[in-house]
């Protein structure tokens, strides 16, 4: 079994996030296991903030035997895709990573809807490239992911 991972699940465990380090290191040997974990080179880009040179990030992954997969053209194609299926159904509110569900802020002053982008096409790209290249997805931004990628397997137990 091949299973992608999002920079999320990582991070809790570089940074490290109390809140949600323990599962997620769980989640991973427990995939580790079964198969082999991969990342998209978006999620290596962004891991790469985390480390002081590349050489500790390359060590990061050849030790945790994360293997970095490049996007091809079908996945690019369908996160372009999913994108346009956002950007053309976004609404003026934001959206709950956890449930998926809308939500509004206002403004307490004059009343006005506050607007901002909450997802980027990297997270688009990450999606599809779970989608093409692996069997499933690690990520704790799963209503994202079950809202533009229905067909696209999250791990559940996650929290």
């Amino acid at each position: 079994m091949i299973t992608a991972i999002d920079t999320n699940i990582l991070l809790d465990i570089l940074i490290p996030d109390e809140e949600f380090m323990l599962n997620s290191k769980r989640l991973l040997d427990k995939y580790a296991e079964r198969g082999q974990l991969i990342i998209s080179e978006i999620v290596y880009t962004e891991l790469a903030s985390q480390f002081h040179s590349e050489k500790t990030l390359k060590d990061f992954l050849s030790d945790t035997a994360i293997k970095l997969v490049y996007s091809d053209e079908r996945a690019l194609y369908l996160a372009g895709e999913r994108w346009k299926i956002y950007a053309v159904n976004r609404k003026n509110k934001l959206r709950c990573p956890r449930c998926g569900r809308d939500a509004s802020i206002i403004c307490h002053a004059c009343k006005n809807i506050i607007l901002f982008r909450q997802h980027i096409i990297s997270d688009f790209i990450i999606g599809a490239h779970a989608i093409t290249h692996a069997q499933m997805l690690l990520s704790r931004d799963r209503g994202f992911y079950k809202t533009y990628f229905k067909d696209l397997k999250i791990e559940k137990e996650y929290i």
